[in-house]
């Protein structure tokens, strides 16, 4: 069970970060990429999923 919580825990950080990074770029960084402003919480997810 410990380890359930500390992998979910690891996995929101790994989210997060993403999440920062992304929105740390500026739009016209993200429009390089093919992301937008709206799709950065979506794609922070998808790279949880590897």
């Amino acid at each position: 069970m410990f380890d359930t919580v500390v992998r979910k825990y690891n996995n929101w950080k790994s989210y997060r970060r993403a999440v920062d990074e992304l929105s740390s770029l500026s739009s016209r960084e993200l429009q390089d990429l093919g992301i937008s402003r709206g799709d950065i919480k979506f794609v922070a997810r998808l790279s949880l999923e590897g």
